[in-house]
């Protein structure tokens, strides 16, 4: 999967409330650096995300599933609310990855259980 389709994805996420908080514009730059984009490539994702067609990408390799979830997640956690919308928009993702209950149960006690602020 393309770094710039994983950011668009994130963005997209970040912006399912209508907003863009302070929390998560920093770790979007964060994640825009550790992906090696640059502040164009954010604003494109930016863009692409308040546009009427955003629509996610989803990785096929299981290791870049479970990297976009983790992602999504800690995108969903940055402003410190579950909207209802982001939480629906994660169930659609995990499900159009194939992720099942179970797994999808495993990863997010892994990323709560420790390392979803990392």
């Amino acid at each position: 999967m393309l770094h710039l389709d994983h950011l668009k994805n994130l963005v997209i996420m970040a912006a399912a409330d209508g907003s863009l908080s302070e929390q998560e514009i920093a770790l979007l730059v964060d994640r825009c650096a550790a992906l090696g984009l640059e502040e164009e490539d954010l604003e494109k994702a930016i863009a692409f995300a308040l546009s009427g067609e955003a629509t996610l990408k989803f990785p096929v390799d299981r290791e870049e599933q479970n990297q976009m979830l983790a992602d999504l997640m800690r995108m969903m956690a940055a402003d410190g609310k579950l909207d209802e919308v982001e939480k629906r928009l994660f169930a659609l993702a995990a499900a159009k990855m194939g992720i099942d209950k179970a797994e999808l149960g495993a990863l997010i006690d892994r990323l709560v259980g420790g390392s979803l602020g990392d």
